[in-house]
């Protein structure tokens, strides 16, 4: 059956109407769920750590906690999904979710919010795995891509949802310690109440999620592996006419290598063996394009847009207002990618956006590289800023030495620390940068104290606000360099290069990954594909965001964008030459491609 002829009948108007519009809106609201899911502890962390105690490891484990438990999601999602079916997986992934957010709110020490953290990130991959790979198997070809690409939508425009409810209750926040006067105990319950709140009103797509959930079928292909061959067609009926229902069935029938009499129900046959081209070289490719989309440094980006911008030539104030600018591109032109992707196509529409992230990559470290090549080595001079403990430095950039190492121009010092405690343990390094040019004059100033934190205690039954300074033993400069930042258009053309970047990404990679992820893996391996290319793809984030900071503070910003921009030339060459155009087709007929029976589509 022809893609054409697939597209026709399934938009025949003999079907509920109610069905497919709640389909998108459940998966949007999944992507919704995820994208808040994701952003909302940035926000809640600023009073989170003054009213929980906790050390500073303690604060960057219960950031992190989040990645391991959608790390652990990715390995068994996929197996999950398979085992107890989609609709359920989903059901208690919002489940889960809900708990974590009642847990965090009800949390009065560290360790709850940890295994609240925990659970959070658990529901966030198996959210990530679980709702595209239904959208996928529901969703009728002619409208499987806009489906299916309403997640990725609602995931990117959650994180700006994230932000507005924890400027709303910042907001209610700083009103409470205006009127609060200076009470300790007043304003002590403004900080507790605002990062409680933020987490309760974030369970609120989740709830929604999950109810909406409820009232889903199962997937038709999920049912008819498993012989209920008849409610798999009634769920077909429910988004398609009876024809391409019937059509839809006969061609599942085919690729599970059984016929209607010689399955009984609850079985499910395997068809051959996993090494199969069919199976391998889609799952290959998958694997290639979840990796490839997170090398091309997007969330990197994303994280590090208003230091990359700062590094620009940029103060303060012009870099966070642009940072602005370049996320509503992301959320806008997601939005147009979700139209574009099931007229134009998905190889065409990763073509266009892969294609073009390599030129903003490489025009941006062309830019970056002009300037931050000329870094010298600036040791002495940081040292001699070094307190006589030891302990603590102070480098102010108005020094004229500075000018002296390249000339009386607007500079950037980067330096690479770190603190060496009394038992002699060391800490990560960490990279520290100021900027001749920065509006604030503390800003002009790289200062390095010894880490400290803000928390409220008890003395005398009153609570009080009290700074902890960590006792350390030295602090240790690995690293300093002092060089030239841009100077006249060149964060202008940095702003438009990142947001040029976000429009590719956006209606290529951005629109499109959810869709590779899901339609090029074969049925038989669909659930458990899907999990492992997630696994791969968190580790790849993680990989980039944890060596940004490195890799600039050795190099410079035009490292890493060359770096991404050579992974992104992987991905062109994927998307281009080996990813089959699978617009208008259904799941089984991409299958067929992959086996050798039909011709790839040019």
């Amino acid at each position: 059956m022809s893609s054409q002829t697939s597209s026709k009948l399934g938009s025949n108007a003999s079907k509920p109407a109610w069905y497919l519009p709640f389909l998108i809106l459940i998966s949007g609201m999944g992507g919704l769920l995820a994208g808040v899911d994701f952003g909302i502890i940035s926000g809640a962390l600023l009073y989170l750590d003054k009213t929980i105690t906790m050390t500073e490891a303690e604060q960057g484990l219960m950031v992190a906690i989040y990645f391991v438990g959608g790390l652990l999601a990715a390995l068994f999602a996929g197996g999950l999904a398979e085992l107890i079916g989609r609709k359920k997986g989903m059901i208690a992934a919002g489940l889960i979710f809900i708990t974590s957010i009642l847990l965090i709110y009800t949390s009065s020490g560290f360790y709850s919010l940890l295994v609240g953290r925990v659970l959070m990130g658990l529901s966030g991959g198996l959210i990530c795995v679980i709702v595209p790979l239904f959208m996928a198997e529901c969703l009728p070809s002619y409208i499987r891509g806009r489906g299916t690409s309403a997640f990725g939508l609602m995931l990117v425009a959650g994180l700006p949802v994230a932000g507005g409810v924890a400027k709303y209750f910042t907001g209610i926040r700083d009103k409470a310690v205006d009127v609060a006067a200076g009470n300790p105990d007043l304003i002590f319950k403004a900080d507790d109440e605002a990062w409680r709140m933020m987490f309760l009103v974030a369970s609120v797509p989740g709830i929604l999620f999950t109810i909406g959930a409820l009232f889903l079928k199962e997937s038709p292909r999920w049912l008819y592996r498993r012989g209920r061959k008849e409610e798999a067609l009634d769920v077909l009926r429910l988004s398609r006419s009876e024809e391409q229902a019937q059509l839809e069935i006969s061609e599942m029938g085919e690729h599970d290598g059984k016929s209607d009499d010689s399955t009984e129900a609850g079985e499910s046959k395997a068809s051959g063996s996993l090494l199969q081209r069919k199976y391998v070289v889609p799952f290959i490719i998958a694997c290639v394009i979840l990796a490839c989309t997170q090398a091309t440094g997007v969330n990197t980006i994303i994280a590090y847009a208003a230091k990359i911008l700062q590094g620009a030539g940029l103060d303060e104030g012009d870099a966070t207002s642009k940072l602005i600018i370049i996320t509503s591109i992301n959320v806008a032109f997601t939005f147009l990618g979700t139209i574009l992707v099931d007229k134009v196509g998905r190889k065409i529409l990763l073509s266009i956006g892969t294609g073009g992230l390599i030129f903003c990559l490489v025009a941006a470290g062309m830019l970056f590289s002009q300037f931050e090549t000329k870094r010298v080595d600036a040791s002495e001079l940081v040292q001699a800023g070094l307190a006589e403990d030891g302990k603590s430095l102070k480098v102010n950039l108005e020094d004229p030495a500075f000018d002296q190492l390249i000339g009386n121009v607007p500079g950037q010092l980067n330096v690479v620390y770190k603190f060496i405690d009394s038992e002699g343990k060391e800490a990560k390094p960490v990279v520290a940068t100021a900027f001749s040019n920065a509006n604030e004059s503390a800003g002009r100033v790289l200062t390095i104290e010894p880490p400290s934190e803000t928390r409220w205690v008890d003395v005398d039954g009153k609570k009080v606000e009290k700074t902890i300074v960590k006792d350390v033993e030295k602090l240790e400069i690995s690293r300093a360099y002092y060089g030239p930042i841009a100077s006249g258009n060149t964060g202008l053309w940095i702003t438009i290069i990142l947001s040029a970047f976000m429009a590719f990404f956006a209606v290529g990679p951005g629109v499109c990954v959810w869709l590779a992820l899901t339609e090029l893996m074969p049925t038989r391996i669909r659930s458990i594909g899907m999990g492992v290319a997630m696994v791969l793809n968190n580790g790849v984030q993680f990989l980039s965001a944890f060596l940004f900071p490195a890799v600039v503070g050795q190099y410079g910003f035009y490292a890493m964008f060359y770096v991404w921009g050579g992974f992104t030339v992987i991905y062109f060459i994927t998307a281009a030459f080996f990813l089959p155009e699978t617009k208008g087709k259904t799941l089984e007929e991409i299958e067929d491609h992959f086996e050798g029976k039909t011709k790839a589509k040019a």
